[in-house]
């Protein structure tokens, strides 16, 4: 909905504000009024020394506080000012619904979940800005009971540096938290240098991205709307108003499972065009994008082809992907967005909803797939909106309406389903559907 997000300033002039009261409570756990309060770097560095060292968020943010003190002299206090805090509180309950054949047959489980999301940036100086952004979320229900192989999933981090932390879990419910954001960035010029845990967003379209390389996210994750990052080192030099160059790179434990590529961005005949080339996990890479304006229309497009180094007899070496999209807002406020996917290594021998993971170079259920969604705001104070992807080699169907309801200022609730439909030869024909309602207070 139209409310944004309000950032916060935290001030620490004797008294604790009320942004940092709802800091407190938002997640007393992590003792983070330390980070905000703490007079001197010396200061915080001695009490979170004092924290188990077998936590992942100790050595996170030690490593984040060393950055801190090498990026600049002034002790904490003296940038009180240019700390911005915001963030949500979210709670929810899932229902998931699927019909298995006999002697299973019918299914259900239900799941309830608690987030708190929190964004922390520090404007050290004019140049450089320090971002550490985190989820904490509380899973509980019959998910968590029955699917140990689900809790894993949620433990799961891929980058670098393993920040995943089960701060506590029993047979039913498992609390989790994460940084998913943990980076320093450094503007001066035509140069934009960013190190650490953040998201290399090189995508054009607004549903599928084949030019996300480097963390592509999934268009049926409905609770994750800051998508995920990645470990990274990311330069960009501005040669103009209108093109760029850029230069990634995401190691990884295994260097096979590394990422790094180049980006050249340029205007031609009013379209933004943009060329890739890398490496992605032991594959060669090759790409490109282009957005621009037809009449009032959006015309966009991504296109990726991938190629093993080390070939396999038997297994195709190479995957070609292309996606293009067009884009319309039409004069009563309704927006539609239409696309259409080639993915050819796209498939699956199974499906289980919430169990699936996408990745740049394989980013679809299927070889083929139309996707259009609908936005309309039918009051002030409420939205629609209707997604329907059509994957035509499978024979299936899947649907999503959504409505979000401004219930006051900053809170927000939110309806959301998802259902797949196909034939019986079909994986997504026992796919699963799932039915949400989720209320967020903003700050």
């Amino acid at each position: 909905m139209g409310h944004a997000q309000n950032l916060v300033t935290v001030r620490c002039a004797g008294t604790r504000s009320s942004a940092l009261r709802k800091l407190e409570i938002a997640v007393p756990f992590l003792r983070f009024r330390a980070l905000i309060c703490t007079p001197r770097l010396g200061s915080l560095v001695t009490e979170l020394c004092a924290w188990p060292t077998s936590s992942p968020l100790r050595h996170a943010s030690l490593v984040f506080l060393t950055l801190l003190a090498i990026g600049t002299r002034l002790p904490i206090a003296q940038a009180e000012e240019d700390i911005r805090v915001s963030g949500y509180l979210q709670a929810s309950a899932v229902r998931i619904s699927t019909e298995l054949p006999e002697p299973v047959g019918s299914q259900s489980w239900m799941e309830y979940r608690l987030q708190n999301r929190l964004n922390v940036s520090w404007y050290a100086t004019s140049d450089l800005t320090f971002n550490w952004q985190m989820r904490t979320r509380l899973f509980a229900g019959d998910l968590v009971r029955d699917f140990p192989q689900y809790v894993e999933s949620i433990a799961t981090d891929d980058g670098l540096v393993d920040l995943s932390w089960t701060v506590a879990q029993r047979d039913n419910w498992v609390l989790q938290h994460v940084p998913d954001r943990l980076y320093a960035e450094w503007n001066r010029g035509d140069w934009d240098i960013s190190i650490g845990r953040q998201r290399v967003n090189w995508g054009v379209n607004m549903i599928t991205n084949p030019n996300d390389i480097f963390n592509i996210y999934s268009f049926y994750d409905f609770d994750y709307p800051e998508r995920p990052g990645s470990d990274a080192i990311r330069i960009q030099r501005h040669l103009d108003f209108t093109s760029r160059i850029e230069v990634a790179v995401s190691p990884a434990r295994e260097l096979r499972d590394s990422v790094f590529a180049a980006l050249y961005a340029f205007d031609l005949r009013g379209y933004d065009v943009q060329i890739i080339s890398g490496y992605y996990r032991d594959r060669f890479t090759v790409g490109a994008g282009w957005a621009g304006d037809f009449r009032g229309a959006g015309i966009k497009g991504e296109t990726m082809l991938y190629r093993d180094i080390d070939s396999q007899e038997g297994i195709r070496g190479t995957n070609a992907i292309v996606s293009t999209s067009v884009d319309y807002m039409f004069e009563n406020g309704l927006f539609v967005v239409a696309e259409i996917l080639y993915n050819r290594e796209g498939g699956r021998d199974e499906f289980t909803l919430l169990g699936e993971q996408l990745s740049p170079d394989n980013p679809s259920f299927s070889t083929y797939q139309a996707t259009t969604q609908l936005r309309y705001s039918i009051s002030p104070l409420l939205e629609g909106s209707l997604a329907a992807i059509w994957y035509p080699d499978e024979s299936a169907v899947f649907i999503s309406p959504a409505l979000t309801w401004s219930l006051a200022q900053d809170i927000d609730l939110r309806i959301l389903g998802q259902f797949f439909t196909g034939s019986d030869d079909s994986v997504f024909g026992n796919a699963g559907n799932l039915l949400t309602a989720s209320l967020t207070y903003n700050f």
